[in-house]
């Protein structure tokens, strides 16, 4: 009996220490499964600390003398904690008459919430003026509940109590709408949901940004410790030359006004160092009011055109026709040709601008005059293989990969491709049927105002970042040619536009350029009358200091580039040379004499 007893107290024990053992591992089991750590890192979220997601400053972006072009200014997120909010009427009705929201909305998102502790924004981007309004107004209730007078009398005490204002950094652009075409935006409303778009804040956005840090809240006031301090994000120093962009921009509303044009564009490089000095485009949006966005830009409008648009050069095409040409020595400045006003060349005939016959002319002529027979003959003594070896070293029909966001790009149909045909040779030597955009361009004739060195474009000239500057580097993109031709071809240049007695001509200052009048193709061809023009030039002719893109688009006033842009050539060297001090010519020669001697 004792035995059987003995061994059901065994069994039992047995049974016991299995289930004890059972539910150790059980334990250990919930403890390290997923479902365990999210349980237990839930349960010290809501009852010991609150995890929070601090953001750093965004990065600041200035010019290249350090004027700022974005930053950050401090405004108010207005919101309630529905735990401590007493008279959501009050709120609705004085948030209606100090910041003009709606009264019934904001009732309804201020009344107490089922959710305990939630908070509700109700406002952002409140400025300190109207915090400051807010602010009185509570003093001024906290005042009336103190007294009593009001609950004595039975009437109900207003209160703002729940109401809390949270001071947020916004961005900002002091110069609104200066350089916005190459800034972009970011869209500050939301720092957690914010988001850069186009040019400078889109290109940079990881650099701006910075990174967020994560911190714990602990509600046990011992263990509440100090914010660390949160790193703010790089900050960048642009090649833009506040006073140049500005001075552009104006110059180019202007010639859309005159002209009454579709749009404008004028590009400003430092053809030594490939740095972007100005760029100014139409239209343009107060960056500060970013969400006028489709307003102003319609109808899929490039944000930026210089970067953002291909378009048919035209008659500016034929400095890099003439440039190959020179280069492979298959001709002279001297080469004779006769022009009879026409050329055929795979199967088509090929017409000047004018459809004349200019008769005997040399290659200074024939650029002066700018005549499609001749630069078609000049492509078709080159040969293709060399004529598209030529566009390609010069980028033509490549991305220059310019630090802006939104470049776009047109291919380059050469020999061998489905779409090219034999008269595509004639046709592209003077730019038709070749398209690129602005930047491509201007980066592909700076060469020829650098020695034939071609340097990438460039916008960023230095980042600081943690108290540190790292400068830009310019970048060598190739040689397309040599210093003999880019010298050569720039002195023929600046000759054709003295015999032609241009406007594009600056009393004082000896430049090279050239015009371009382009028919704008449609579904049906050259059919329409409007036109592109553009001009390209460079100066001091002798020592560039500049490279000048302009390109007018649909101009009404009058379809011709001589008549249209190198006016506003003259203009733009005019105010350039001032603003970047350059002498006049004999007044530099004078001091180089003097600091040679």
């Amino acid at each position: 009996m004792k035995t059987q007893l003995f061994s059901r107290f065994n069994l039992i024990g047995y049974s016991l220490t299995l289930i004890g053992v059972l539910i150790v591992i059980q334990i250990a089991r919930i403890q390290t499964s997923q479902s365990g750590l999210t349980l237990k890192e839930t349960s010290h979220r809501i009852y010991e600390y609150n995890k929070e997601t601090i953001y750093p400053e965004r990065g600041h972006i200035y010019d290249r003398y350090g004027n700022l072009l974005a930053g950050n200014k401090e405004v108010y997120e207005i919101g309630v904690n529905h735990d401590t909010v007493r008279s959501p009427e009050t709120i609705a009705r004085d948030l209606n008459a100090i910041l003009g929201l709606d009264y019934a909305e904001t009732l309804a998102r201020a009344s107490t919430s089922q959710e305990a502790r939630l908070y509700t924004p109700l406002a952002r981007g409140v400025s300190a003026q109207k915090v400051d309004e807010v602010q009185a107004k509570m003093k001024e209730y906290a005042d009336l509940a103190s007294d009593g007078k009001r609950s004595r009398q039975g009437m109900a005490t207003p209160s703002l109590r729940g109401l809390e204002l949270r001071p947020q950094l916004q961005r900002s652009y002091p110069e609104k709408t200066l350089a916005s075409n190459v800034l972009g935006f970011y869209t500050f409303f939301d720092q957690k949901k914010g988001l850069a778009y186009f040019g400078v804040e889109e290109q940079y956005n990881d650099l701006l940004s910075g990174r967020p840090m994560e911190i714990m809240r602990y509600y046990d006031p011992n263990m509440v410790s100090e914010i660390p301090p949160v790193p703010p994000g790089a900050s960048l120093i642009l090649t833009i030359d506040r006073s140049i962009q500005a001075e552009m921009e104006r110059i180019v509303d202007k010639a859309v006004s005159d002209h009454n044009a579709a749009s404008g564009t004028i590009i400003i490089l430092d053809p030594k160092t490939g740095e972007v000095l100005a760029m100014a485009t139409t239209p343009r949006l107060d960056l500060n009011e970013y969400w006028k966005l489709k307003e102003v830009f319609p109808d899929n409008t490039p944000f930026n055109r210089a970067v953002g648009e291909t378009y048919e050069p035209g008659s500016v095409f034929k400095v890099i026709t003439m440039a190959a040409a020179l280069d492979t020595e298959t001709v002279t400045p001297k080469t004779p040709f006769l022009d009879t006003g026409v050329i055929h060349i795979g199967g088509y005939n090929i017409y000047n601008w004018d459809r004349n016959a200019w008769g005997p002319q040399d290659m200074i002529g024939c650029m002066q005059h700018s005549l499609n027979v001749c630069l078609a003959w000049v492509a078709k003594e080159v040969g293709a293989a060399d004529f598209y070896r030529y566009l390609d070293n010069f980028g033509i029909g490549k991305r220059t990969h310019i630090d802006l966001a939104g470049e776009v790009n047109f291919p380059l149909s050469v020999p061998g491709d489905r779409d090219w045909y034999e008269v595509n040779l004639a046709t592209n030597s003077y730019g038709q049927g070749v398209a690129m955009t602005p930047i491509q361009f201007a980066m592909a004739v700076s060469a020829l105002a650098n020695d034939g060195k071609m340097m990438a474009p460039h916008v960023l000239k230095a980042v600081i970042e943690n108290g540190h500057q790292r400068s830009f580097k310019p970048t060598l993109v190739g040689t397309p040619v040599s210093a003999k031709t880019a010298r050569t071809l720039t002195e023929m240049l600046a000759v054709s536009l003295e015999q032609e007695a241009s406007t594009a001509l600056v009393p004082g200052y000896r430049v090279a350029g050239k015009t371009g009048t382009a028919e704008i193709p449609g579904p049906q061809g050259y059919t329409s009358s409007l036109t592109n023009a553009s001009f390209v030039g460079w100066g001091p002719s002798d020592d560039p200091q500049f490279l000048i893109y302009i390109w007018i688009e649909k101009p009404t006033s009058s379809p011709w580039s001589s008549v249209v842009v190198a006016p506003i050539f003259n203009e733009v060297v005019s105010k350039l040379v001032v603003l970047m001090n350059i002498p006049p010519d004999e007044v530099r020669h004078y001091l180089y004499q003097q600091g040679g001697n």
